[in-house]
């Protein structure tokens, strides 16, 4: 993957551009919605053809948002990381826009939900409150900087922002597991009472995940899946793959295993546990199907994504309006543009698929499915 390098990188810097920009703008001011929801769910149309609302939405101190906010200010610290050493200017700069946004996640406290209500529910409706993101947020400018008052901040609040929960879904929505995951490496590398907490919470979620382990209260299908839930399933299998590969690398890194009552895990079992997870996303399973579109001798072919299934405006150069389009959604046939890539939701509790486009529940791809796949197939990629 070292060839890669600086392909992460430059798609790192689009994202966190794009996010130093929504933060800086307008003082006491995150913007974090482009478009109508409402409205963009009800046309089916290729993003050429799009005409709905580009409303912006924000929060702000009148109409706060510390679950958005104290996020983008994670991502903002996490980003800084990448640039550190190639640019450290800019990696200075986004980390003073994190710890910016971060106060003024802190300062107005309130869930973008309350204030955004009907344009960000029920979407994207924050669930898990703003907490999570407030700790999550705190210890990803604590690793970013080193900054002693960051610390300080996740002793005194960490107990009232779920310090003491344990969390065992990890997702777009509540950080908690990634949260202990991370303050655990503090404990691991440094032996830091601080963090032991944290550590012990890490463990608790692990173990929640390996059969015959005490604790353990993971659902896996016959075919060896882990599951969660029948929407989207997958985005919950490429986080939690995710974590197994982060924390078997900082245990490894720091001669440590996870505590599961009186057994000690050691990270092998992690890494083939997460390792049982991709290869059934990439076509190991009772199906013999590959989640991962375009890859593998079968897979998805009718998922549920506007700019796959409309034909392409060199095919077909005359727009498609609004309405016009839902007769490439409910069609039959395979969709004309193949999304190379992308993973869909997933099979359900028996290890079936529908491949059907309007069962959005297994057929729809998403940035946040894909997005925690990417670092477990580049784990895996270093292991050759």
């Amino acid at each position: 993957m070292q060839d890669q390098i600086e392909n992460a990188r430059a798609a790192i810097r689009w994202s966190a551009d794009y996010l130093l920009k929504a933060a800086t703008a307008t003082p006491d001011t995150l913007y974090v919605q482009v478009g109508e929801p409402n409205m963009d769910h009800r046309c089916w149309e290729r993003p050429e053809d799009m005409d709905t609302p580009r409303n912006v939405y924000k929060v702000s101190a009148q109409n706060p948002g510390s679950d958005v906010a104290a996020e983008t200010a994670a991502a903002l610290a996490a980003s800084s990381l990448v640039f550190k050493d190639s640019d450290p200017t800019y990696s200075s700069q986004l980390l003073q826009a994190a710890i910016n946004v971060f106060n003024f996640a802190d300062r107005y406290r309130g869930s973008y939900s309350d204030s955004l209500n009907s344009v960000v529910c029920p979407f994207y409706c924050s669930y898990s409150g703003y907490h999570d993101e407030l700790l999550w947020g705190a210890s990803w400018i604590y690793k970013a900087s080193g900054m002693n008052s960051y610390m300080e901040f996740i002793q005194s609040n960490g107990h009232i922002l779920g310090a003491d929960d344990d969390g065992y879904t990890f997702s777009w929505d509540d950080k908690r597991p990634g949260t202990k995951i991370l303050l655990s490496k503090e404990f691991l590398e440094k032996n830091s009472d601080e963090f032991q907490l944290y550590k012990a919470h890490a463990d608790n979620y692990i173990c929640s995940l390996i059969p015959g382990s005490p604790g353990f209260q993971a659902q896996y299908t016959s075919g060896g899946l882990l599951y969660k839930g029948s929407e989207s399933n997958l985005q919950y299998v490429t986080t939690t793959t995710f974590l197994l590969l982060t924390y078997a690398k900082y245990l490894n890194s720091n001669g440590g295993a996870v505590s599961c009552g009186t057994s000690k895990i050691t990270e092998q079992s992690l890494i083939k546990l997460a390792k049982k997870q991709v290869d059934y996303i990439l076509g190991e399973n009772p199906s013999k199907m590959s989640y991962m579109v375009g890859f593998g001798e079968k897979y998805p072919k009718h998922i549920h994504h506007r700019g796959s299934s409309l034909p392409s405006i060199h095919a077909q150069p005359q727009k498609i309006s609004c309405n016009n389009g839902f007769q490439y959604l409910h069609t039959g046939s395979p969709n004309p543009n193949v999304h190379v890539g992308a993973i869909v939701g997933g099979p359900d509790s028996r290890d079936n698929f529908s491949d059907d486009r309007d069962n959005y529940q297994q057929s729809e791809p998403a940035t946040y499915i894909n997005a925690p796949f990417v670092g477990a197939l580049a784990f895996f990629s270093n292991q050759e």
